[in-house]
């Protein structure tokens, strides 16, 4: 018996790339699979079932159960709809990979409101949309897993993406939210920060040869190798692991810190502005965070 044996996983943006390998994988583990995708293009324009159709067309043709739907994550009345889709062709829900997302890069001060808001439209609420679709049955039943698709874009930083770097940070916080919320109905809620090529990497800038370098850098890096890791995060074997942001980079996987407090001062009697430029910022200056990208993060080659 695989790890998903008997259980319902949905998967949002399964129709390519990381999607699309969860969704099988996730069969292969025994999980019958509603595979959604809106099956635009990377910009999130466009859409047709192709795409979904043709992972739950794999999923058959290995001997499992899939069905494909086209509903948009981004609108609050679909996103329910993608949810009830499951409950009626399965029965129930165990699981959801919110794993859809669109690009917009720009940097910041040319960066047009419809290309921020529309990002974090699909990223930020559309991820709380299907959630929250999901949370009912997952409260009913007592039990259900959630895995969330984070960014070092946001985790870290990157040039270029001020709209996808505030969605995905926030999808950790999103994530840790329902985790608290939810642990004392058996729910868990946990993020993943991938490295793979796929067609949103591959909208990445490459014109300086240190881009060029980077960008040739992930075309090594496949998707599949993510998959796995999502499949046992959803399975009842990760039951303990709770409100947690792993990484995934070819056969590494990396736990990420979380926000907590490094250095402290204290004033008796209060800060002034002034005491504090001339005490607070020199005692801490010592522990500030450089402004890095992603790239000098994780600086040495994929292992």
């Amino acid at each position: 018996m695989g790890l998903l044996e008997g259980k319902v996983v949905l998967v949002t943006g399964g129709g390519r790339g990381v999607g699309r390998c969860i969704a099988l994988d996730a069969a292969r583990e025994g999980a019958r699979v509603l595979v959604n995708d809106l099956g635009g293009d990377e910009t999130g324009r466009g859409g047709e079932l192709g795409p979904a159709q043709s992972v739950v067309d794999e999923i058959k043709a290995m001997g499992g159960q899939a069905r494909a739907d086209g509903h948009s994550i981004a609108d609050w009345k679909e996103a329910q709809l993608i949810v009830q889709h499951a409950l009626d062709a399965f029965g129930r829900l165990d699981g959801v990979v919110n794993n859809a997302g669109i690009l917009r890069d720009r940097i910041f001060h040319k960066m047009m409101p419809e290309d921020f808001d529309d990002v974090v439209k699909v990223h930020l609420q559309g991820y709380y949309y299907v959630s929250r679709a999901a949370a009912d049955p997952f409260r009913k039943q007592n039990g259900g897993a959630f895995v969330h698709m984070t960014s070092t874009s946001g985790l870290v930083g990157n040039f270029g993406q001020a709209n996808y770097a505030a969605a995905k940070l926030g999808v950790a916080g999103l994530s840790k939210s329902i985790a608290l919320d939810m642990q004392r109905f058996r729910v868990r809620s946990n993020c993943i920060a991938p490295f793979a090529w796929t067609r949103l990497v591959g909208t990445i800038p490459a014109e300086t040869p240190e881009e060029k370098k980077r960008v040739e850098g992930l075309k090594k890096l496949e998707p599949e190798k993510i998959s796995s890791f999502a499949v046992a995060l959803l399975s009842d074997a990760a039951e303990h692991v709770n409100g947690q942001i792993f990484g995934t980079r070819a056969n590494e996987i990396f736990l990420f810190s979380q926000p907590r407090p490094i250095r402290s001062v204290h004033a008796a009697d209060g800060w002034t502005a002034s005491a504090v430029v001339e005490r607070a910022f020199p005692a801490m200056q010592a522990s500030f965070y450089p402004l890095q990208r992603s790239g000098d993060v994780f600086a040495w080659d994929p292992i």
